[in-house]
């Protein structure tokens, strides 16, 4: 429940012995800006919401309630299975796609082999911030919602364009150059000649994301740290993880067909 003062916020001990007085078990109560605070209690009907919301207007002037929200196991269940199943589908729908846009080089790497590259940094990109989001959770009692899954679908988004663009390089220096260089000599041409233009790119990107998570309030703040952790990595994947893995597999002549 967020709660608004339209005047100054009241002392957080005053306000913790008024809601003692109705009988929320065990809640918690957080300070989230000038004139807003969030609390957060057990309930298992809108009655109590109602009530509880009643009281606090009538015995706090200024006060209004937001919004409510409710969060049962069965809501947390599938928003899980959901955001699993939207993350799968799109990596699925990324690595088919590089695998049909980079179908003309099949020398001496398949096209197939781009985008399982593509979803070896992706799995990374991914990985990282679901572990930094569960030690904020943890520590932090940080929670996530739709917008932290839109998050994850971004930076999916996100990566594999800057991944592209380094594969779309070492496509046209594989065309250019066909076999008379080492493909590892290419991959590394390659990055070197996209370095600069990923980093610049990914920066202006950080850029904005730092200015909303400071400045944005709180509703976005997690949302934009979420970005700005997928945006970090997913540059640093593109450059020293999806190429990396693509010269591996080459080496490796690895082929799940045979």
């Amino acid at each position: 429940m967020e709660i608004g003062f339209t005047e100054q916020l009241p002392n957080k001990e005053d306000l913790q012995q008024k809601l003692n007085g109705y009988e929320l078990g065990d809640y918690s109560l957080q300070y989230t800006g000038d004139k807003s605070v969030l609390l957060r209690f057990p309930s298992n009907s809108d009655e109590k919401g109602a009530i509880v919301s009643g009281k606090i207007e009538e015995d706090n002037p200024g006060a209004e309630v937001q919004r409510v929200e409710f969060i049962s196991s069965v809501i947390s269940s599938e928003l899980k299975s959901k955001a699993f199943l939207a993350v799968i589908f799109a990596i699925i729908g990324i690595a088919t796609y590089i695998a049909w846009a980079f179908r003309k080089v099949s020398f001496p790497v398949q096209s197939w082999k781009y985008g399982l590259a593509a979803i070896i940094a992706l799995i990374h990109d991914i990985i990282i911030t679901l572990g930094l989001f569960a030690l904020l959770g943890k520590f932090f009692e940080v929670e996530v919602g739709i917008p932290f899954i839109a998050a994850l679908l971004t930076i999916l988004g996100y990566s594999v364009n800057d991944t592209i663009i380094v594969f779309d390089r070492i496509r046209e220096n594989l065309l250019r150059a066909g076999a008379k260089e080492n493909f590892e000599e290419t991959v590394n041409n390659s990055i070197n000649e996209t370095l600069a233009r990923s980093i610049n790119t990914s920066l202006t990107v950080i850029l904005v994301l730092l200015s909303i998570f400071f400045f944005g309030g709180q509703s976005i703040q997690y949302f934009s740290l979420a970005l700005l952790v997928g945006v970090f990595f997913g540059t640093y994947s593109s450059i020293f993880i999806a190429s990396a893995a693509l010269v591996e597999i080459w080496k490796r002549k690895l082929d799940f067909r045979k």
